[in-house]
């Protein structure tokens, strides 16, 4: 299926870069088989290239991450139209990414990143290595230098020690900063983890309720985004067909996790064409559209 994704993954583990040459060539393979677009996934796709001391096809290079390398060096592959990246760890972003984002057009304005929290408090306590001023001064900095760039970030609420502060400081920065895109997860108590060996003083109840809010706001946030892009013309890669609609996303949305485009063509459309569709209803997380050839 020409509209079929790529996923590099080190998902568990200690972090372990895979080579640039493995890398490359099993995209330019999925390139001559149609594939249309590439999804960079890993642990910490920040970390990448950190335990190389060399690639072997570009100069060498030393301890460091290296994920802009690996961005310039996909997006020469011929046939890859959109390049994805995901779970890019903000406590070490390295900012020479920003300006490969600026200079390759088939590399996704779209980054996941995933935060956690906002408090200074929880994300010393969720041992995420940053502060909130470091933290909101990155997401600013993409925002401000990539234009256009949407924003994914995953959020926990419920960890232990949380407070209704705490909460509070994060719905608010939810509310403000509106995410492009979000994904929101209570708190679980699981063995082997750090935090298992503090108290789950966080009532279920409390955590559930803590998710619906953020939900809530970025519902909110969504659809005010949404009810902007009617009359608009955007750009949409199909994906399937569904019963009358044709679904499909923009560079904003990964498939699976973020909004769909619903669209209504009376001649058909390709699974993996690219298709420029005119919006003209919307719903808080799904476009409606149509196509006229």
């Amino acid at each position: 299926n020409p509209c079929s994704f790529c996923a590099i993954p080190i998902m568990r583990g200690g972090h372990k870069s895979k080579p640039l040459e493995q890398i490359l060539m099993e995209a330019q393979m999925l390139a001559s088989k149609g594939v249309k677009e590439l999804i960079i996934i890993g642990q910490d796709t920040t970390y990448w290239g950190f335990d190389k001391p060399g690639s072997g096809v570009t100069e060498s290079f030393g301890r460091k991450r290296n994920l802009a390398l690996l961005l310039d060096e996909l997006a020469s592959i011929k046939g890859i139209d959109w390049i994805r990246l995901m779970y890019a760890y903000p406590s070490r972003f390295p900012f020479d990414v920003i300006e490969v984002f600026n200079q390759n057009e088939n590399i996704c304005k779209y980054i996941d990143i995933p935060i956690q929290h906002i408090s200074d408090k929880m994300l010393m306590t969720m041992r995420r290595g940053i502060t909130k001023n470091n933290l909101t001064g990155l997401l600013n900095r993409l925002r401000e230098e990539i234009p256009g760039i949407a924003i994914r970030t995953t959020l926990i609420v419920g960890h232990p020690g949380e407070t209704e502060k705490e909460f509070n400081e994060l719905l608010d920065y939810v509310k403000s900063f509106k995410f492009d895109r979000l994904g929101v997860f209570m708190y679980s108590h699981e063995e082997g983890t750090h935090a298992f060996s503090m108290k789950d003083d966080v009532p279920q109840e409390v955590k559930l309720e803590r998710q619906k809010l953020i939900l809530d706001a970025q519902r909110a946030n969504s659809q005010e985004s949404n009810q902007n892009l009617i009359g608009q013309f955007i750009t949409v890669m199909v994906d399937r067909k569904e019963n009358d609609y044709y679904i499909g996303r923009t560079h904003k949305d990964a498939p699976e996790i973020d909004q769909e485009v619903r669209i209504e063509s009376k001649t058909d459309l390709t699974p993996g064409d690219f298709y420029d569709v005119e919006v003209y209803d919307c719903e808080e997380f799904d476009l409606f559209a149509q196509y006229n050839n």
